[in-house]
């Protein structure tokens, strides 16, 4: 679909012309070989034999792991203007109401992990704790898996689907009807305090890096600072990733300068055609340092960022903690700030890219690895607490608590909230009970379409891969 007249950041016309599918199979195929941190295990495929759709989802390595796992299980495309909306604003379509999918297989159980605010589900009154138990009349627990991914996850704004809901505490279900809307996402959640008799706690609820959360992280902080505290728990058990820059911003606004100037908070490795180059932006390789200034997501850039100056931090933790969100563990790690996890074990993905725009598409390719200011990088399998149990990825101080939907997420009593404040009052933990298996294992499971079975596993969210991800710009 060639664009036509003219295009308002060059003043010219657009000079699109009529391609093929051919000739955008041999771009794709080109540009692979060119990028991708694992381009000399690609198959290479005759281009002409496939829709483009379908070509790019095999340009990737077949190769698996020594646990059986895909190699490459981060490969997605998504429509140009789709991506432009979810990743600057976090708008997408649906109610509001994010999913937890508790039970992958019949008796399968849903329940409602947070909502938004301002949303179709808050307008219901539906909230953190509420189980999901027929989607238009079919049963959650042993119903089409088709039906009620349709209704769960629609398409577009406008549909209507009638929900069966029990409340926390309830004992009698009530009927919803929701009509779908374009969500905007509250990146950051909550921000309050907790007062104790060894100093003041602060608690940030942070749920994507999109790039309205720096403005939200940077009044987040301020608030902290203001307050005087002394630890902070940074709750990203439901942050998926995003801007790897507002990483970096929000590490260096835990650490401060002190702690983090000259130091790398993430560099990153292309393949080996790039040894001292970056493929995508031709300049010399240089580390990602922790940004001490506002990089211009959603305040003027330039701005000094506020610090906490801590020596450590308690992050609250699970299956969907991933990619940007590891790389905060990792960066604070790097330069000796204590990380003291909270939770399950992480996704397992020190791995990224650059979005690349071509003929209304935009895709996502494996494009580099990354690791820290001493150079580790290496956790394909996550962060894992000490005495979590299992098969398990790093393994940090801290300890293994399971989700807990009785509470609202920032309750003190909250099963993950409360462990971390008793954690740093006796440095002990309850016995473990989050998630055990390799959370990789649990990633493979997450693409949902029409036709597939619900893919819960231990309470995963059902987020679309551009929110469990991190980019450059």
């Amino acid at each position: 679909m060639p664009r036509t007249g003219t295009d308002p950041n060059t003043g010219r016309l657009f000079p699109d012309v009529q391609g093929s599918t051919l000739s955008e199979n041999n771009y794709l195929r080109s540009w692979t070989n060119e990028v991708y941190l694992w381009y000399s295990e690609v198959p290479d495929l005759d281009p002409a034999g496939y829709s483009t759709a379908k070509y790019f989802d095999l340009l990737k390595t077949p190769a698996i792991t020594p646990t059986g796992k895909p190699k490459d299980r981060f490969h997605f495309s998504y429509p140009t203007d789709v991506w432009e909306q979810l990743s600057q604003s976090g708008v997408q379509a649906g109610y509001g109401a994010e999913w937890a999918l508790v039970a992958k297989t019949p008796p399968r159980k849903v329940m409602v992990a947070f909502t938004e605010p301002d949303s179709p589900a808050t307008a219901a009154n539906i909230g953190r704790g509420a189980q999901l138990l027929t989607v238009d009349g079919v049963d959650v627990s042993s119903g089409s898996a088709a039906a009620l991914n349709a209704g769960m996850f629609p398409a577009s704004a406008g549909e209507s689907h009638t929900f069966a809901v029990l409340d926390p505490g309830a004992s009698v279900p009530r009927t919803v009807t929701l009509q779908s809307a374009n969500i905007t996402s509250a990146p950051v959640r909550s921000v309050k305090t907790v007062s104790s008799a060894s100093g003041t706690v602060g608690y940030i609820l942070f749920n994507d890096h999109i790039a309205t959360a720096e403005s939200q992280l940077i009044a987040a902080v301020t608030q902290l600072g203001s307050a005087g505290v002394s630890d902070l728990v940074l709750d990203i058990r439901y942050n998926g990733g995003g801007y790897l820059d507002i990483a970096s911003e929000l590490a260096y606004m835990i650490a401060g300068p002190a702690q983090t100037m000259g130091r790398a908070f993430d560099s990153i490795r292309f393949n080996d055609k790039y040894p001292t180059t970056n493929p995508v932006t031709l300049q010399a390789l240089t580390p990602v340092p922790f940004h001490n200034q506002s990089q211009g997501f959603s305040v003027s850039s330039g701005q000094a960022l506020p610090t906490l100056n801590l020596t450590r931090v308690y992050v609250l933790t699970s299956a969907d903690t991933c990619s940007a969100s590891e790389a905060i563990i990792n960066g604070l790690r790097g330069v000796g700030v204590q990380v003291i996890q909270l939770g399950s074990t992480t996704c397992g993905k020190p791995y990224g890219f650059y979005q690349q725009d071509n003929c209304g598409t935009t895709y996502f390719t494996i494009e580099y690895k990354s690791a820290n200011d001493v150079g580790f990088g290496a956790y394909p399998d996550g962060f894992s607490p000490q005495n979590a149990a299992g098969a398990t990825g790093v393994l940090i101080p801290g300890c293994s608590v399971a989700d807990d939907f009785a509470h609202a997420l920032g309750d003190p009593l909250e099963g993950q909230f409360a462990a971390a404040l008793a954690y740093r009052m006796t440095g002990s933990c309850p016995a473990p009970t989050g998630i055990s298996p390799n959370a990789v294992a649990l990633r493979a499971l997450r693409g949902v379409t029409p036709s597939d079975d619900l893919p819960a596993v231990d309470a995963a969210l059902r987020k679309p891969p551009l929110r469990e991800n991190r980019w450059y710009r």
